[in-house]
């Protein structure tokens, strides 16, 4: 199992009423080229596009991690073609986006079965991890060749592997173990294009979060949509399974006609 490296800091939440940790399910790229009469790979390269600005807004309003769903376990049934594609794809987001990334002081961490992505992909992977382990303003999480129930399932194992006692497994016990370990779950998962599933994506981490839909696909999804998003978050009561309880009538206010 591949182990991003621990997360360096994580920045004190400041506004309480604003997801510190945000999962996006990027979907749409081939409905964009399709609508456009264009190859699928042309929606992916627009989608990547898409990528810096949403981080940005992301990072102005004070979200701490953001976690993208770049490429699932499932991807891999797409023609072939479309699967080397994207990888070349991945390979050059990297070379391209990595510096600046590290510049800004965000770490990158990439959640999945990267060894299964080619040596050549795999290592700049690892690199990237490597060049921005110590940054601490902010987090970005991507999920490439992951699927949550391989996650939980490789968790287990691991836990096994270390001789840890399965019968008294705790759940924070299997929080540790996770790709995710030491950050705070998401609150608010993002999926684009419409769709109203959560398609295998931290399934363990986003017992709680709030879901946001939006008809959007990804590669027009910007700064605006993020805005929209977050003023929906705020506007929800979190109960976390609890009875949350209305503020007594003001006696003394004034009756209304």
């Amino acid at each position: 199992m591949h182990r991003p490296p621990p997360p360096a800091a994580i920045p004190p939440h400041k506004q309480t009423e604003l997801p510190r940790h945000i999962g996006i399910i990027m979907d749409g790229n081939g409905r964009w080229a399709r609508q456009r009469h264009r190859p699928r790979i042309a929606g992916h390269r627009a989608g990547v596009r898409a990528i810096r600005p949403v981080i940005e807004a992301c990072h102005a309003a004070g979200v701490d991690v953001v976690t993208l769903y770049a490429f699932s376990t499932e991807n891999w049934s797409r023609p072939r073609t479309e699967v080397l594609a994207l990888m070349r794809l991945f390979g050059e987001v990297i070379d391209n986006e990595v510096d600046e990334l590290h510049a800004n002081g965000i770490q990158i961490r990439a959640l999945g079965e990267t060894d299964a992505l080619g040596s050549r992909l795999a290592e700049k992977v690892h690199q990237a991890e490597v060049l921005t382990a110590n940054n601490t303003t902010a987090i970005l999480n991507v999920a490439i060749n992951y699927g949550g129930r391989a996650e939980i399932t490789e968790a287990v194992r691991e836990l096994a592997r270390q001789d840890a006692d399965l019968t008294q497994l705790q759940p924070d016990q299997l929080g540790r173990a996770l790709y995710t370990a030491g950050l705070p779950d998401p609150d608010l998962i993002i999926r684009t294009a419409g769709e109203r599933r959560i398609s295998n994506f931290l399934l363990w981490q986003a017992a709680y979060a709030e879901i946001w839909v939006t008809d959007v696909l990804w590669p027009d999804f910007g700064a605006h949509e993020v805005g929209l998003a977050l003023a929906d978050f705020a506007s929800r009561v979190r109960r976390f399974g609890q009875v949350v309880e209305s503020p007594p009538a003001d006696d003394k206010a004034p009756a209304r006609a």
